[in-house]
């Protein structure tokens, strides 16, 4: 959710045509002989090693292009002819992208690591994806809380409440932090949720009141916050240029650790509120129009190795599917971090983030414009 994160390492690059590998249909209906993989992919959401090992071992390319919203995505798939063999959408978009016909099934004898994926994750995607038929997890848990410069926050308010999200939604509180910068998601199913677990409603909820009530607290903070966004607001963080985020969990830790490995005097912290918040699950799928899907399989299959897993782990610090297996190849930050993998206690208070029905997601958008040009 879930890194919506900086312009990627890996750049898309000019497709390759070798002949001698299985993929598949055309777009004339023969056979691809293309030794080639079209990913659609958060940007900065894989370790930058992957990919190159993969292309090495199997003697195949990968183009990487990258997105940084759920609705770019499903705009693309919806819309029918994209040239991608694997996006990575969140599940709650995939729980409708489903219905609406945008994937292939999986055809699982072609996936044998789906064993290495942890029970607990398979079950909780088969919410969004019932028997696992069309997606395979990639990262999970997600969760939407609070990013903050330590100092910067004490300075101002020693006793500022960073466990609640009266951080965002009180704005005798978030009033005091409007100098140093405050940043938002730019994702409004997130901002939503988070708002209502503040006002102790259901963050799933689709009552047109709570919605106007989310409202009145969105147009109440939205004069002391100086930016709107889910690409660089990590970045600034990390670079001292804000001091206050509502963020998601893995993009805040990473933040951390670039300022620290930057010798940057920023001492960041992510909390997840004691009102409760929304998480995440990011899939694997294969688009129904995919021109290589034997060779999207690889890929997934080769992304499904516990040590590819946590790779992307300790680069990304998201917990990653392979959850149990991969914990031998895991650096100690993200095995031990809360935020990465938040005790059962915390885990209690988190709430999966569903899909919403057409209806509401036009009253939500609108409502979203407003709040973003308010001000």
């Amino acid at each position: 959710m879930p890194l919506t994160r900086a312009v990627p390492t890996l750049l898309a690059c000019v497709t390759l045509a070798v002949t001698g590998c299985a993929g598949g249909t055309d777009s004339a209906g023969g056979k691809s002989t293309e030794k080639v993989v079209n990913l659609y992919n958060w940007g900065d959401y894989m370790d930058p090693t992957v990919i190159p090992a993969f292309e090495k071992e199997y003697g195949m390319h990968v183009n990487y292009d990258v997105y940084d919203s759920n609705e770019i995505l499903e705009t693309k798939l919806l819309a029918g002819h994209s040239t991608y063999d694997i996006v990575v959408p969140s599940a709650y978009f995939l729980e409708h992208e489903i219905k609406a016909g945008v994937y292939r099934k999986l055809d699982k004898t072609k996936l044998p690591n789906l064993g290495n994926v942890d029970p607990e994750v398979a079950a909780g995607l088969s919410a969004y994806d019932p028997g696992n038929q069309y997606a395979v997890g990639y990262m999970w848990l997600s969760t939407t809380g609070i990013g903050y410069n330590v100092a910067e926050i004490r300075a101002r308010m020693p006793d500022a409440p960073v466990d609640s999200w009266r951080m965002f939604f009180d704005p005798s509180v978030l009033a005091r932090f409007q100098d140093c910068g405050v940043a938002m998601l730019d994702a409004p199913i997130n901002v939503v949720g988070a708002a209502l677990a503040f006002l102790g409603r259901d963050p799933n909820s689709e009552s047109v009141e709570d919605l106007a009530d989310v409202e009145q607290l969105l147009f109440a903070a939205r004069p002391f916050i100086r930016s709107i966004n889910s690409a660089q607001y990590y970045g600034d963080l990390a670079n001292g240029d804000l001091c206050l985020a509502l963020g998601w969990s893995g993009d805040i830790v990473l933040s951390r650790d670039r300022a620290k490995e930057a010798g940057r005097s920023v001492a960041l912290a992510f909390s997840i509120p004691r009102e409760g918040t929304v998480s995440n699950f990011d899939v694997l799928a294969v688009p129904a129009e995919a021109a290589h899907p034997d060779n999207a399989y690889l890929f997934i299959n080769y992304l499904l190795r516990p040590e590819v897993a946590a790779k992307n782990t300790n680069a990304l610090m998201y917990a990653n599917s392979v959850m149990t297996k991969s914990l031998p190849f895991l650096n100690e930050s993200p095995r031990h971090d809360p935020a990465v993998y938040p005790p059962p206690e915390v885990r209690a208070k988190l709430v999966p983030t569903r899909a919403k029905s057409p209806q509401y997601t036009r009253l939500l958008m609108h409502m979203w414009t407003r709040f973003k040009s308010h001000g």
